[in-house]
């Protein structure tokens, strides 16, 4: 059997072969960019604002200037993905990630600095495969 994987990308970034579908863990979709487009220009396939920061959160961190404010976006992420819809959603895309290949992302240059780093680690707690 086929290993099966999420990937974490750069929402843009060049796909590869059997990445599957691209989900956009965004808080808005792309500006100047026709809906029409977004999967043609490896944006995403699928927006899924759910698992994006806040509006709150964003306006109050980013862009992240240091270490201290990263580690208090963290915190602050960390908790909205501890309410019940989060949670659920988290868990849905583990299970998926042993069934098919997809891709979650975010239009952050370094990973390091950007809340997907935090969904790398809430989903491999959660036991899903991640690449």
């Amino acid at each position: 059997m086929l290993d099966m994987t999420i990937r974490i990308v750069r929402l843009g970034s060049d796909r590869l072969a059997d990445e599957g579908l691209r989900i956009g863990t965004v808080r808005r979709p792309p500006r100047g960019v026709p809906k029409t487009d977004y999967s043609s220009k490896n944006i995403y396939d699928v927006w899924f604002p759910n698992l994006a920061p806040s509006e709150q959160l964003l306006k109050q961190y980013f862009p992240v200037a240091d270490e201290n404010q990263w580690r208090s976006f963290q915190r602050g992420f960390i908790a909205e993905m501890k309410e019940a819809g989060a949670k659920r959603d988290l868990d849905v895309l583990a299970a998926l990630s042993h069934q098919t290949n997809f891709s979650i992302g975010c239009y952050c240059e370094d990973e390091a600095w950007c809340h997907r780093s935090i969904l790398r680690r809430l989903l491999e707690q959660r036991g899903a495969d991640v690449e």
